[in-house]
């Protein structure tokens, strides 16, 4: 079931064509009917609103201007990043050799940072 903050993808006469994030669903006046509001994840961004059942929302097939439309919702294929075991990492760090210095890298405050390239008031 798709819902608020859902990506989903439009499909035009069974072809895909965008991304879309659902925005909001909210009731229409019409009984058994809601106004989806997508944001169009293309450039430039745009929303639009559509009037669709919940079938519609959820995947059944459905028809805009004599043109046949679905939207499908996006499950993620990613679960989590993998994380290297600690024998991994050991056995990378061993490999280097003594002469090897470790390189330290430098914070950088972003305050500090736009001070020093604001304009100055004038």
């Amino acid at each position: 079931m798709s819902t608020i903050n859902d990506i989903v993808l439009l499909y035009l006469e069974d072809t895909p064509v965008s991304f879309a994030r659902i925005e909001s669903i909210l009731p229409d006046a019409k009984k058994d009917w809601y106004r989806i509001r997508l944001l169009m994840l293309q450039i430039p961004l745009q929303t639009v609103s559509w009037i669709l059942k919940n079938d519609y929302i959820n995947g059944h097939e459905f028809f805009m201007n004599g043109k046949k439309m679905r939207l499908e919702k996006v499950e993620s294929p990613v679960e989590g990043l993998p994380v290297p075991s600690p024998a991994i990492r050991d056995r990378g760090e061993e490999k280097k050799s003594g002469t090897e210095e470790k390189k330290q890298g430098r914070i950088i405050s972003f305050s500090d940072f736009k001070k020093k390239h604001d304009p100055e008031p004038g």
